[in-house]
Formats: structure tokens, C-alpha cells, sequence
């Protein structure tokens, strides 16, 4: 059985790593409240730029003439953006993405290389030891521009024909305790059906200077607001997992601490009647 000053010690350990991870939650979770909101912010712009997009696409007639972005071509290489957390203790995260990345890179049946966004996914690729073309790290709070780069080689890649389809993997921000592995294709544009569109009243746009003006236009912007978009809700994801890792480990060493005071004043306690029975007995041994 441990002794008094060892159970002393480690709840002062103890105590100490749950001060750490209460501070950690708070910082997590004062930045997790504007990520969350840039998230959800850049949603409806995402959505809105697709049913655009979709309508753009029913509406042209010479479909000899498309666009080399939504060109579909026989499929020799693959290329996957992977956004994963930049930094660790946050939960199963980091560990849930790499799984989903080593699993979708078996599913494939072309040659898979990666680019990454974020430490964590860098770390995985290069231990699994595939091809790795680019890496970044964003900032706290990212901005469009901060993004470009990754969305630039993304875009050469598949415009050099070095690669044939684009997947972009990345962690969904369902809500604070629920972050999911999404895989969706960036390249070639698939534009989404007309079922997925919101219900409401039909709108007959009209485009100027003209509907493959505006294509040529869209397109870029469009690659470039989703691999944006995607990066805020990585960003959230990160960030509402540290919380709630920091939250549930400061919740067991706060249960922790209560089980070593327990045993301590057991065992002083203990140590207490053993003193007064030794004093007793020495004060019988003297009357005899």
C-alpha cells in the first residue's frame, strides 16, 4: 500500500494536470465559439455558389464544349486534400481522420499521392509512406488567402493532367461533440443534382456577359470557396475536440483527486489509531 507522503504527492500531481486541462478547455473553448461561427458563416455561401453552379450546368447546350474542370477523364492518379488537426489533445480526431485516410487510399485502385493541411495528417502520411506533394499549417483564424496556396497546387495538379480526380477529406463540424471524416470530390466538378437544390420558388436567372463567362469565372472561385469552407470547419472541428477532451480529462482528475483523499485520510486515519494504540500500550507497559 502506498504511503502517506506518495498519496500526498500524486494528488498534488494530479491537482496540477487538472489545473493544465481546465485552462487548456477554457482557451479551447473562448476560440472554438468564433470558429464555429466562421463554420456555419461560410455554409450558405458554399450552398449557394452549387446551386448556381447546377443551374449553370443545366442550362448550357453544347456539351462538346465543357469546361476542363468538370471534363471527366479516364482515371490514372489520384490526389487527396487531407485536412486534419494541426495540433494534439483533441480527442479521437486526429486518430478517426487518419484511419478514414488509410482506409479511402485502400478503397482506391490508382496510385494515391497527398496534400496536407495540418501537422497531424503530415505525421500520418509520411509514417504510412505515401507520396507526399505539398504540406501546410493555417493560423488560428484563417483566412481566404491563407488557403490559396493549398488550392493552387490542388488546381495545377489536375490542370497539368498530373492527377486525374481531386478528394477533398476533411473533419465535418456537426456540433461540439460530434466532428465526422467527409470525403467529397473536388475535380472533376460533379454538379449537384437538382433534387439536392432547396425547395422554393423557381427562378429563371439570366447570366451576363453570358453562361460560359460566368463558368469560366465560377469555377476557380468555387474550388477555392470549398477547399475554404472545408478548412473553417476543420478549424472547428480541432477546436470543439480539444474541449472536450480538456473538459472530460479535467473531469476525471477531479474524480481522480476525490479517490486519492479518500484513501489518504483512510490511511491516516489508519495511522493515527495506530500511533494512539502505541501510546496506550506503552502507557499499560509503565502501570505494570
Amino acid at each position: 500500500m502506498a504511503t502517506i507522503r506518495e498519496i500526498r504527492g500524486r494528488v498534488r500531481s494530479v491537482t496540477s494536470i487538472a489545473k493544465v486541462t481546465k485552462a487548456m478547455e477554457l482557451v479551447a473553448g473562448s476560440k472554438m465559439r468564433r470558429s464555429q461561427a466562421r463554420a456555419l458563416q461560410a455554409r450558405p455561401y458554399a450552398d449557394k455558389m452549387r446551386e448556381i453552379l447546377s443551374d449553370l450546368a443545366q442550362q448550357r447546350t453544347d456539351a462538346d464544349d465543357t469546361h476542363p474542370f468538370m471534363t471527366a477523364r479516364p482515371a490514372k492518379n489520384t490526389l487527396v486534400l487531407f485536412l486534419s488537426p494541426n495540433r494534439g489533445l483533441a480527442g479521437g480526431l486526429p486518430s478517426n481522420m487518419n484511419r478514414r485516410a488509410a482506409a479511402f487510399a485502400l478503397e482506391q485502385e490508382t496510385p494515391v499521392s497527398f496534400v496536407t493541411v495540418g501537422r497531424k495528417g503530415r505525421d500520418f502520411v509520411v509514417r504510412a509512406g505515401q507520396p507526399l506533394l505539398a504540406e501546410f499549417t493555417m493560423p488560428d483564424y484563417p483566412r481566404l488567402a491563407d488557403t490559396l496556396p493549398a488550392t493552387s497546387i490542388v488546381i495545377d495538379e489536375y490542370a497539368s493532367e498530373r492527377v486525374d480526380r481531386v478528394f477533398l477529406l476533411y473533419p465535418r463540424f456537426v456540433n461540439t461533440a460530434s466532428q465526422l471524416p467527409a470525403v467529397r470530390q473536388l475535380l472533376p466538378i460533379e454538379p449537384p443534382p437538382d433534387e439536392t437544390r432547396p425547395r422554393g420558388p423557381e427562378i429563371d436567372y439570366i447570366y451576363e456577359p453570358g453562361i460560359d463567362a460566368v463558368m469560366n469565372e465560377l469555377l476557380p472561385r468555387y474550388i477555392e470557396m470549398q477547399v475554404y469552407a472545408a478548412i473553417l470547419e476543420s478549424e472547428a472541428s480541432e477546436l470543439s475536440a480539444r474541449m472536450v477532451a480538456m473538459r472530460n480529462a479535467t473531469d476525471s482528475a477531479n474524480e481522480m483527486i476525490g479517490t486519492l483523499t479518500l484513501i489518504y485520510n483512510k490511511a491516516r486515519q489508519e495511522q493515527i489509531t495506530g500511533e494512539l494504540l502505541d501510546i496506550v500500550g506503552g502507557v499499560e507497559a509503565m502501570k505494570a
